[in-house]
């Protein structure tokens, strides 16, 4: 059995400041640390409908305090 880290896609809001508690880097470096290094990653989205990858491409660094 091969298995996999799923992460579930929410939408919580319009703004980042909209949204719940969410992970520091530090704390999912963490918690990503109990599965192989070779697990892959994926997201789930529309509850389990469809599911995504993640890539470099697909993370980018914002300014959190740059909100209208």
């Amino acid at each position: 059995m091969t298995n996999a880290v799923l992460i579930s896609g929410k939408a919580e809001g319009y703004k980042k400041s909209q949204c719940g508690r969410t992970f520091t880097v530090g704390e999912l470096i963490g918690f990503l640390e109990q599965f192989d290094e070779e697990t892959p990653v994926f997201l789930i989205n529309d509850g389990g409908y469809s599911y995504g990858s993640i890539t470099a491409d697909d993370i980018a660094e914002d300014d959190f305090s740059d909100e209208d």
